[in-house]
């Protein structure tokens, strides 16, 4: 499941960190939870798609490691980030 052009612009103006910024690890972490969460409301209607299921794994995982890597350089933006983005930890 793909983001909108919409909210994808609207999500990096949101947590970019300086004014050209679209690579930081809380872009990145902020995209990945948006289309998490797209799929996880995508598998409540179709319970079978296990090809679309590896794929969530995978962003799982990619947005674990961005994490681990934002909290090992800097715990304050780590402990932010979680919070504006309401994730468990």
């Amino acid at each position: 499941m793909s983001i909108k052009k919409e909210t994808k612009t609207a999500l990096i103006k949101e947590y970019k960190t300086h004014e050209k910024d679209t690579g930081s690890p809380e872009v990145q972490v902020a995209l990945l939870t948006e289309r998490i969460n797209k799929l996880t409301e995508h598998f409540k209607i179709h319970k079978r798609d296990h090809g679309s299921r590896r794929g969530l794994l995978k962003l799982v995982s990619k947005r674990r490691t961005l994490l681990d890597y934002l909290k090992k350089r800097d715990i304050a933006k780590y402990q932010e980030l979680l919070d504006r983005l309401k994730l468990r930890k």
